[in-house]
């Protein structure tokens, strides 16, 4: 099974066990926001340019809200079942690319949101995996940041994400590096660099 299908099926779990109410951390996000949000985006392509046109965005809450309002196991299954047969989302390459950051972070911010939570153990499957992403991800993840970032795992591969002065370089494992990338500060991060800097890559806006 990829890691895309992996955390997809982790995620279904997670949401049959928590119900449609609980918090995410996605902003006021409930678990049923965020599963209506993964379906849409597989199943109504339609309305997907919402996420970036603003003029579109009334018709993408339409469509988000058609979904939430229907049963929870029934939502829950259709984000389980995955896209439909004619989705672009069917094809390896294109679940790999863009569906294993997507599942594994929404997987993250329903675990992240609940008190006490702690990373998962380190996979060596999933960590490549989202190591790749990150190499693809990194310059766009960072590209607002006035000062040099470096991102390394703690087994010490690196990647320069963004060129600059006074360089930061943020270590933890890849799974940490990807959340921490896309805006989302329930990570598990550390930083070399000088105070004022690193001070300033926390505050960044990051993410796409």
């Amino acid at each position: 099974m990829s890691v895309a299908k992996d955390e997809r099926a982790r995620l279904s779990d997670l949401f049959t066990e928590v119900g449609p109410d609980a918090p995410t951390l996605c902003g006021d996000w409930t678990t049923r926001d965020l599963a209506a949000h993964l379906v849409v985006r597989e199943r109504r392509l339609d309305a997907v340019p919402g996420l970036a046109f603003k003029p579109m965005e009334g018709y993408l809450r339409r469509a988000q809200d058609g979904y939430a309002a229907k049963p929870w196991p029934e939502l829950v299954d259709l984000v389980r079942g995955g896209p439909p047969l004619i989705s672009p989302y069917t094809l390896g390459f294109v679940d790999d690319l863009i569906n294993t950051p997507e599942f594994f972070i929404h997987h993250e911010d329903v675990r992240r949101a609940a008190p006490g939570w702690e990373p998962r153990p380190a996979d060596a499957t999933r960590d490549s995996a989202l190591w790749t992403t990150i190499g693809r991800a990194a310059r766009l993840l960072f590209r607002k940041s006035p000062v040099g970032v470096v991102l390394r795992t703690v087994a010490g591969k690196e990647i320069t994400a963004k060129r600059g002065p006074d360089t930061v370089t943020i270590v933890a494992e890849p799974g940490e590096l990807l959340l921490f990338g896309y805006g989302r500060n329930e990570s598990r991060v550390d930083f070399e660099g000088g105070q004022a800097s690193i001070g300033v890559v926390r505050g960044l806006s990051r993410g796409v």
